[in-house]
């Protein structure tokens, strides 16, 4: 037990040292959210901002006075201190004496990098001996001086856990970062709130109205209590909600005694809302003062709007059914301010972060904006091209689009290509100064990306490495006359519009799931029994799996649609038929145009219905025909040579019967590149962006088909030890972070370095629970029977312990949970009397037994399988492992064995 000091403000102190005992401060970070949020949840500033000098001086000789007496000489730490603003007092928190998510943040936003200085020194290096790679004269003892702010603010995924608690506190719940530079903390909180890509272009007054129009319905006493609460609560929305309580006339010392944010930061977002107030009444004669204080266009184009827009939705909350009129009213206005702001010279010029406020010259082409008066751009004539990263990590686009990002900016600087990467995420090497030519750290929106393309005025833009960030920004890039190098914008259309996708497919003879597009509940129903039960089903305003269902019955989907918006002409629903007990196959194809590269063909080990993204791969595939294999080759050479694809297409496939069915078709690199490239050895992006600029597939050193040495399996990481309450089930919802590969020569191998890899503690004996459904009892029931020969001990619930106990294996009967009858395996599992579980229930119903076992595994850290295929790649792996261990070899090695067609 220890104090608490909830409500106190919280600050980081990023400190190196060598073995000359030279210490340097190298950044100072101030948290916003107060103590009691975990400093990846909360929005943090750099340098820090509410100090005075002599509480700065104070932190700064603990820091010193720390990491001498732990005895770090040879890197750096992270040291986290509390502030009592009442008085002053100071406690430390904990030291990291290792790089952290911090150092990350701190080595982006000063241009020093931690992680490589602290490399030299473990070696033996001291800091004056490293010279500074930015301006090329100082050493690493010079620490960082500078002049600009730095804001991070970190993103959520609570959409994909519904029913999970969104408060914040000490267990980090945010899946990735957005981070933004400006010369005044105005102009970098509003650039970074609009780098996190949730439809909000700064600090609110951007055309997101739920909030605004259900403060308005409720009376002066509801709305108190209602912004209240958001305001008590540390939560991912209580930025925005202290602008709601502004609108609602709170003072600043109202909303600091609610939620302990300090008042400095709130006098800065006050002075913004004073900022929205002049200029709805003196109009463009203040745009250059609100451009300085970060206002994007897309909040000018609101406030100049504002009055129509709320006179359109004449008090209805369900604001979506007007989403395009709205869209259509600001873009329109968006570009007369454009154009408006250019007549005026009112554009933004380009700063270099040189780690010495402008002391030295900067060698480092590292830049950010701000509506200052010097740009340092130094713009040159080389040859260049534009990367579009894909900003902050997220459930469904992370850090494989990076490496993508990446790969293509070395591709470019072999061929003699100046790269300009734009990107937002802090956490990546695409923001690496010296991963690129040029780099801008920049939020990913149209005003942004398009302002720096006129200035660098490159030879084109490369969409397709950065997920679907940039193909959102595809069509209207190219209005505005941006030339889209690789697959063209209309070709994505044709792919992901809905009904020109149909029209391919019956082009190319191809079949996909029946389907069915319903605009009211009655059409719904009607698809439903068209199509026939089971149905997946999702709005067709969505992206990667989010609000998709499996649904079984007709009751089901009426409880569907009462909690789905409502559906209309503008917002259907799209209604496919679900091929149970189908395979899912995951293609990525290179495609010149005129020739077609099938790099790899993986097959989900979780039946079709799990989310790509969320399924366990095999590559090379185990279970497919020849017949089937040449076939899908067939169909992605054709899918490519229709769609004129230029780069990389990812193409997911359902086999059911073998008959071969189109799920879905990507023209664009996929989230299973880096698995495919490092499986076959081969730089597929650095392929695909030479055929970008222009080479063929012929000239590319490709081996004639795909053909491996090895099995590798691909498993993701899925955080729900984060968000308890939600069941682990998966389904068409993607819901992983991240992903792991194991690599052998057989496939049970391959899956139990993999399982490993990903953090399960898996049992070499003990006791097995197993309670599966009907439909798998046989196909599992020869693997259960190597579980029982391996010395485990099998335990099961009565229609298991029966099948079990019928076909010769011997099993313990145990109670299930909602007999309350003690023992039930609940109470095992709590006990430890556990080890491994294997749990397919038929149905997603969470009031059962098999959603309390399933959270019960993971408090317990109980491996817990829930499909059937898992199962059986499991167990094979654990025979080969008692039979002969695991083999091991580098990568480089496995690139160098014979390859199997």
């Amino acid at each position: 037990m220890e104090e608490s000091v909830l409500g106190w403000k919280e600050f980081e102190l990023e400190v190196m040292r060598d073995l000359a005992d030279n210490v340097v401060i190298i950044c100072s970070i101030e948290n916003i959210d107060p103590m009691g949020v975990h400093t990846g949840d909360s929005i943090t500033v750099a340098p820090q901002q509410t100090l005075s000098d002599k509480e700065y001086q104070n932190l700064r000789d603990m820091s010193i006075a720390i990491i001498r007496e732990i005895g770090v000489e040879t890197g750096g730490s992270n040291i986290q201190f509390a502030v009592n603003p009442a008085n002053g007092d100071v406690i430390v928190i904990e030291m990291n004496p290792r790089v952290s998510r911090s150092s990350a943040l701190a080595s982006k936003a000063t241009g020093f990098p931690i992680a490589k200085i602290a490399a030299l020194l473990s070696i033996g290096y001291t800091l004056d001996e490293i010279k500074n790679d930015i301006t090329r004269v100082t050493p690493a003892s010079f620490e960082p001086s500078i002049d600009y702010v730095v804001t991070k603010v970190p993103r959520f995924a609570f959409e994909k856990f519904p029913g999970t608690d969104d408060t914040l506190g000490v267990q980090m719940k945010a899946v990735g970062e957005a981070m933004a530079i400006g010369r005044t903390f105005k102009e970098s909180f509003q650039k970074a709130l609009r780098s996190l890509e949730i439809d909000r272009y700064g600090f609110g007054s951007d055309g997101y109205f739920q909030e605004l129009l259900y403060a308005r319905s409720l009376n002066s006493d509801q709305r108190k209590e209602w912004i209240d609460s958001f305001l008590k609560r540390p939560n991912d929305k209580r930025i925005f909600y202290i602008k709601l309580a502004f609108d609602a006339e709170y003072t600043v010392d109202q909303i600091h005694d609610l939620c302990k944010v300090d008042r400095w930061f709130l006098w800065q977002m006050e002075d913004l809302l004073k900022l929205e107030k002049e200029y709805s009444e003196k109009g463009d004669s203040v745009l250059a003062k609100m451009k300085r204080a970060g206002f994007s266009n897309r909040q000018l184009s609101f406030l100049k709007n504002k009055k129509q827009i709320l006179d359109l939705l004449d008090g209805d909350l369900r604001v979506d059914l007007k989403k395009t009129e709205i869209q259509n009213i600001l873009k329109k206005s968006e570009e007369e301010i454009e154009t408006k702001l250019g007549s005026e010279k009112i554009l933004p010029v380009y700063k270099r972060i040189d780690t010495c406020a402008g002391e030295f010259e900067a060698y480092t082409p590292y830049f950010y904006s701000s509506y200052d008066e010097e740009d340092e751009s130094d713009v040159t004539s080389t040859k260049s091209v534009m990367i579009l990263g894909g900003g902050p990590n997220r459930i469904g686009q992370g850090i494989e689009f990076d490496y993508c990002c990446c790969q293509a900016s070395y591709a470019l600087q072999e061929l003699g290509v100046e790269s300009i990467m734009v990107n937002s995420n802090p956490e990546t090497v695409s923001t690496d100064y010296d991963t690129s030519d040029r780099l801008y750290f920049e939020p990913l929106t149209l005003e942004d990306v398009y302002r720096i393309y006129q200035n660098e005025k490159p030879e084109g833009v490369i969409i397709q490495f950065g997920g679907q960030t940039p193909l959102k920004l595809a069509r209207d890039l190219e209005r505005k006359g941006v030339k889209i190098l690789g697959t063209s914008p209309d070709s994505i259309d044709r792919a992901e519009d809905r009904k020109r996708f149909v029209e391919v497919l019956e082009k190319l003879k191809l079949c996909s799931p029946e389907s069915g597009i319903a605009t009211s509940m009655e059409e719904a129903r009607e698809i439903a029994q068209k199509v026939k039960y089971p149905i997946l089903v999702r709005p067709s305003y969505v992206l990667g799996g989010r609000a998709m269902l499996i649904i079984n019955e007709e009751k089901e989907l009426d409880r569907y649609m009462e909690k789905a918006e409502e559906i209309s002409k503008d917002r259907p629903l799209l209604i496919d038929s679900f091929l149970e007990d189908a395979v899912e196959v995951d293609v990525d194809a290179l495609c010149d145009g005129k020739e077609v590269f099938v790099t790899g063909i993986m097959e989900h080990i979780e039946e079709a219905g799990v989310h790509s993204g969320d399924s366990a791969c095999i590559l090379p595939p185990q279970t497919l025909s020849k017949n089937m294999m040449d076939e899908i080759r067939k169909a992605t050479v054709d899918l490519a040579l229709e769609l004129q694809v230029k780069g990389l297409i990812n193409i997911q496939y359902a086999v059911k019967n073998e008959i071969l069915y189109i799920i879905e078709v990507n023209p664009r690199a996929s989230r299973t590149v880096p698995f495919v490239s490092k499986a076959l050895g081969h730089p597929i992006v650095k392929y695909a962006t030479r055929i970008i600029m222009g080479e063929s597939l012929k000239s590319l050193p490709l081996p004639k088909e795909m053909a491996f040495s090895q099995v590798s399996v691909k498993e993701v990481v899925l955080p729900f030890n984060k968000f308890p309450g939600v069941d682990t089930i998966l389904g068409p919802e993607m819901r992983s972070t991240g992903e792991v590969m194991g690599i052998a020569s057989t496939v049970g191998e391959a899956f139990l370095k993999s399982q490993y890899m990903a953090g399960d503690e898996l049992p070499s004996q003990g006791t097995v629970f197993v309670s599966i459904n009907d439909k798998t009892k046989p196909e599992l029931l020869s693997y259960i029977k190597d579980l029982s020969e391996l010395g485990f001990n099998l335990i099961a619930t009565s229609g298991t312990h029966k099948f079990l106990s019928d076909n010769g294996i011997l099993s313990s009967k145990i109670n299930k949970v909602y007999d309350g009858i003690f023992p039930t395996a609940l109470d095992y599992i709590r006990e430890n009397k556990i080890h491994l579980i294997i749990n397919t229930p038929l149905s997603r119903v969470t009031r059962d037994d098999s959603f309390t076992i399933r959270q019960a595994a993971i408090r317990f850290k109980v491996p817990c399988l829930t499909t059937s295929n898992a199962a059986k790649a499991l167990i094979k792996g654990m025979v080969e492992m008692k039979n002969r261990g695991f083999t091991i070899h580098s990568l480089q090695e496995i690139h160098t064995m014979p390859k199997v067609l």
